[in-house]
Parts: C-alpha cells; structure tokens; sequence
C-alpha cells in the first residue's frame, strides 16, 4: 500500500475536530457532511482561519441516508474519482451518540441517534470504501444491551468482507487533560490484507498502542492534588509528581485562552452566582456544577443534561476558548462569532480530542503504509 495516497470522506463531522487529526497527520479530506447547519458553518469557519484546503467534493449539509437513497450514485461517482490515481478512500465518522450514552438518553439502537449508527455502517456497505473509522461512546460496548445491537453492526460489516479491529481508548492516553473514553472500530477490506495481518475477520496486526504516551493505570495512580478552597484569582504552583501537560492550567497557557477570540464566549449565571461561589476547586463530584482543578485533568468535555463546568479560579463558567484547549485544538482554532453559545458548547462537547484524533490518524496511516 506504500505511496498510495489516502483520501477521506467525512460523516458526522461536526466543527471536524475528528478530521483535523487527519488532515494534519497524512490525509487529505475529500468529502465533508454534516447535517447541522451551524457546526457546517463551524467547520468551514475554523477551516478558513487556518489557511486549510478545501474538500474537493465539497461540504454536504445533508442527512446521510440521502446517500444511501436518491444521491448514491453522486457518492459512488466522487468515489471512483478519487480512486482513479490509484489513492484508497477511507470513510470517517462519529454518528451522534446520546442514545448509548450513561448520561444520555439511553435509548440505544431503537433512538434517532442510534439509527444512525446503522445508518453509517449500511453506507459502509454499500458504497464499499477501502478503510473505515467508527467512532462512539463507551456505553456502545460496555452496556450489554448496546453491545448486542455493536457486535451485531459487526457482523454485518464482517459479511461484507471487512475485517475489523476495535480498542476502547481513552483521550488521556494521547496526552489529552480530559478523562474521556471512547470506543474505536477500524475496518479494513479484507482482500487488501495478507494472511498473516487477519485471523478470521479478526485483524492482528494494527498497532493501537504505537503513539500512545501513557497508560490509563499509569495516570490513575499519579499523586494528583485532591480540592482546595475556591481562591478567586488566587496563583498556585504545580505540585511535583504529575505531568504538566495533562492538567487544565498548561493548556489554558499554550492556547493562551484569554486572549483567544472565543475567550468572551460563556454563559452568565442566571442567579446562580452564590451556588457557583459555594463550589471547591476540583470539586466534580456532583451531576451537574462541578468545577474543574487547575493542576489536573478535566472530566469528559460534555455540556449536555445541565452539566456546567465551572473554572478553577475565576467567577464563572468556563468559555469556548477554554473548553476548546481542554480538547487539545491547536489555538489556531476558532468558532464563529455569531454562532449561538448553545451551539459552541455543543459542538465542543461534541468532538474528538484533537490529540486523540491525531493519535489515531497517526496509527492508521502506519498501519496503512505497512
């Protein structure tokens, strides 16, 4: 597979946290659909203030059964085109996931959200790319009724003649300062592999661990810092021990988030000041106002079900510039101005860590290239 480039497509790409792994690491994207008119606008933003190239076959703000339905034939005809030089087309993409979800919805395969797991797995099927990632959230793998309906999508994709590999990871791992755990499916057409890379649909070969930088266990047992009282603009030290890089405070400095143009972005508090106030720094025990420790690790990245992130030292919550460098985004990266607040949290808390993305990316192309 040595020189063949390796063109994506892109499903569910949200604001393309997921894709800007890719695209930076080796890949060029090719096609980009979103059915959300503002993370569409989002990506196309971001994308135009880093000076990044345009999808050849341009953005689809579309439902992604219409490529399953009148528009197949469009897909299949960008398909054989990017093929024509000889490049292999992979398919990306983290179908929205609230119906897998703990802290969710819950309501699995039978959900709007969980048809369109299926949905992107069909769209595998037929449009036959030569590689594929499915992203989602643990609960997919690791609550039983949920993992019937994965091992399930699996078989299917295996009677199709593709071989697959999967591995629960977490962002951690990757040297994101987000406690996020995802679970990971790759698939590859199994008449591009050797015997030696497959036992039965089962590849052997992929190397999962090849850019991790930590374990999980590892990080686990450091001796983070426990909570302190809540300090209004109050400077503390790093403690000895823990890795920098993982904590919240290194990347609001690396990505330099009070002078980012998304650093005025957050919600004010509708008479909440005092409960705010009354919160402990890296306090994230409750469901709901937890706030975050300037020296360690956030919790998942995700605004949904009345989860508010409170900053480790200032009076408020924490703003998009802020919530954005915990995902690891080059500080390059921006929202649109006029996109509603609702929406950059949910787009934010939606995406991939750009480390994670780019850990990923990274595996794949060696895997590919090998």
């Amino acid at each position: 597979m040595h020189n063949r480039k390796l063109k994506i497509f892109s499903f569910f790409s949200g604001s393309g946290f997921l894709d800007l792994g890719f695209e930076k690491n080796g890949f060029d994207i090719e096609l980009v659909n979103e059915f959300q008119p503002a993370f569409m606008e989002a990506y196309r933003y971001s994308r135009d203030k880093m000076d990044l190239r345009k999808p050849l076959y341009g953005y689809f703000n579309i439902d992604i059964n219409e490529f399953l339905g009148d528009r197949c034939n469009e897909l299949l005809g960008y398909m054989a085109d990017a093929r024509s030089d000889g490049s292999l087309v992979g398919f990306i993409g983290g179908p929205p996931c609230p119906d897998f979800s703990i802290a969710g919805k819950n309501k699995g395969k039978d959900g709007d959200n969980g048809k369109l797991s299926l949905s992107y797995i069909k769209l595998i099927i037929a449009m036959k790319p030569d590689f594929f990632l499915f992203e989602n959230v643990k609960g997919l793998w690791r609550t039983a009724r949920h993992r019937e309906f994965f091992e399930e999508l699996k078989k299917q994709l295996h009677q199709a003649n593709y071989c697959t590999t999967e591995r629960l990871t977490n962002a951690l791992e990757y040297g994101a300062p987000q406690d996020r755990d995802r679970i990971l499916l790759f698939g590859i057409r199994t008449p591009l592999l050797t015997a030696k890379q497959h036992k039965g649909k089962e590849i052997t070969t992929f190397p999962w661990d090849a850019f991790q930088k930590y374990t999980l266990d590892d990080i686990k047992s450091l001796p983070w810092p426990d909570t302190s009282k809540f300090s209004p603009n109050e400077l503390t030290p790093c403690p000895e021990g823990i890795p920098e890089e993982l904590t919240v405070e290194y990347w609001f400095e690396k990505n330099d988030v009070y002078h980012h143009p998304n650093a005025n972005d957050y919600f004010q508090p509708r008479g909440g000041l005092q409960r705010i106030l009354s919160v402990d720094e890296g306090d994230v025990s409750k469901k709901s106002y937890k706030r975050l420790h300037r020296w360690r690790y956030s919790p998942t990245v995700a605004y949904g079900n009345n989860e508010v992130h409170l900053h480790p030292y200032k009076e408020r919550r924490l703003s998009a510039a802020e919530a954005m460098s915990l995902q690891t985004l080059p500080k390059e990266f921006e929202l649109p101005l006029k996109m509603t607040l609702t929406n950059k949290f949910k787009t934010i808390g939606n995406g991939v860590p750009f480390l994670l993305a780019r850990g990923i990316a990274l595996t794949i192309y060696k895997y590919m290239e090998g």
